[in-house]
């Protein structure tokens, strides 16, 4: 038996043992929005702590103006070092009606096909995903007595919130944190059976539009038809932000979008995500974007605008027969290739202002972002890792754009110049920011499995 053969049998021997720390990591209600959940958080960090010690990590946790940040460090058998980024921090369960079990009170549920999932708030998003990596080093310690590779772990806890206060600590602790490749395990898998190395992250501008009109509400009989109203305003202003075509209207919004070579398109293309397999769960059916787009290009390689929310004017029981002097919107650019975050917002703000008619004012949010992140497609961290997962999944990994966006790999990148390599193991429908969130078994067994194996490959 090879000593990687030995490794994965370890991690199939102990996998109850490892359940047992993924729900304990579970019981923690680490809600990083809720400030009631502060020492919560301390609780997890402390608990990610604890756990890197215990695998010979010479590990501490450092205060932050919010919450925590653990960062650890052990030594491999290799000159290869790399730096793993993974949050403690979870989403609110609101609303809590719809949980069929309480949240962080993890379950291990047998469907009726005999497969099973974990249940419980962060089990995806992201503590089992950091689960499979630590359980990963931890075979390797058991079997071994050593890495393939030094590792660097960073574990923050204000993902959910925009991550705030790490890009700070990233500055302040560059020389601990310095590496080959940048390890991120936030991301999901194809489908049940196909791994996915994910090889670009869209970046995010968000802002918020406030229109300003009349000193107060305004009584509609008496001024209607005579007094701007802020929400006809704001509704103008929406609708010529995008064109009939899909297209947003923003004059050079598009500077900075690259095309997806045509073999990467051919190959999405085979994978067989239309509008119907991907739109069609969620009870819609016609994609919404550029007309001249696949579906999966839609949400992996072009920009977007989307309006996250809209308020204004009396929004109670019945009615009010009011003219409003206040509404407001807050929204969103989701980036990729080299558009530049404050270009976008400037273009944005500029166009909006043209927009503005006689008797109304605007004012904006904060409009901060961060850029897209990609990945070189002939990286060689992402030839080892694609054969790795070959050999775990007897196929090849897909290589896909993330329509999401984790707005500090893009710090670490930058920071300090080494590739991100994006490895997940969740799935699409596991829920996460949503009532029932769950991750499947086998994501969290061949997960570890997976990550023993990158391990390997990296030192090669």
């Amino acid at each position: 038996m090879s000593q990687l053969d030995a490794v994965l049998a370890h991690i199939d021997d102990n996998l109850d043992a490892s359940l047992e720390r993924l729900f304990a990591f579970l019981r923690i209600a680490s809600i990083s929005t809720d400030p009631a959940h502060r020492d919560e958080c301390r609780r997890a960090a402390e608990h990610v702590r604890a756990e890197l010690a215990g695998l010979g990590f010479t590990a501490d946790v450092h205060a932050t103006p919010g919450h925590p940040v653990v960062l650890g460090a052990t030594a491999g058998r290799a000159d290869t070092r790399v730096l793993f980024y993974g949050h403690y921090d979870v989403q609110p369960v609101d609303p809590l009606e719809l949980w069929n079990t309480q949240p962080f009170e993890p379950q291990l549920e047998t469907l009726a096909d005999g497969s099973k999932l974990i249940r419980a708030r962060g089990a995806a998003d992201d503590k089992g995903q950091i689960l499979t990596f630590l359980e990963a080093v931890r075979a390797w310690k058991a079997v071994t007595g050593a890495l393939p590779v030094g590792v660097t772990v960073l574990i923050e806890g204000e993902e959910e919130v925009g991550s705030v206060n790490l890009p700070a600590f990233v500055d302040a602790h560059l020389e601990n944190l310095r590496a080959d490749a940048v390890l991120v395990c936030d991301t999901n898998r194809w489908d049940d059976d196909t791994p996915a190395i994910t090889t670009g992250l869209r970046g995010l501008v968000h802002d918020e539009i406030v229109i300003r009109t009349a000193d107060r509400d305004l009584h509609s009989g008496l001024f209607g038809g005579a007094a701007q109203n802020a929400v006809h305003v704001l509704a103008q202003v929406i609708a010529a932000l995008r064109e009939a075509d899909g297209r947003i209207a923003v004059p050079g919004f598009y500077e900075g979008v690259p095309e997806v070579p045509e073999d990467v398109r051919a190959q999405w293309r085979g994978l067989g995500l239309d509008a119907q397999t991907f739109l069609g769960p969620v009870g819609l059916s016609v994609p919404a974007g550029e007309k001249d787009r696949d579906v999966i290009e839609q949400i992996q390689s072009r920009p977007a605008f989307d309006i996250n929310g809209i308020i204004g004017g009396y929004t109670g029981e019945g009615s009010k027969t009011v003219i409003p002097a206040e509404a407001s919107a807050k929204i969103t650019f989701r980036l990729v290739g080299d558009q530049n975050p404050a270009n976008v917002r400037d273009a944005f703000r500029a166009f909006v202002r043209r927009l503005i008619p006689a008797d109304a004012s605007v004012t904006f949010g904060s409009g901060d972002g961060a850029p897209a992140v990609s990945v070189p497609l002939d990286s060689p961290w992402l030839a080892k890792a694609s054969r790795a997962l070959a050999d775990e999944w007897g196929r090849r990994p897909v290589t896909i754009g993330g329509g999401g966006s984790i707005p500090i790999i893009a710090t670490l990148k930058h920071a300090l110049g080494a590739e991100p390599l994006l490895v997940g193991f969740g799935l699409e429908d596991d829920r996460i920011h949503s009532p029932n969130e769950k991750y499947t078994l086998k994501s969290f067994h061949k997960g570890a499995r997976s990550w023993a194996r990158i391990l390997q490959a990296l030192a090669e």
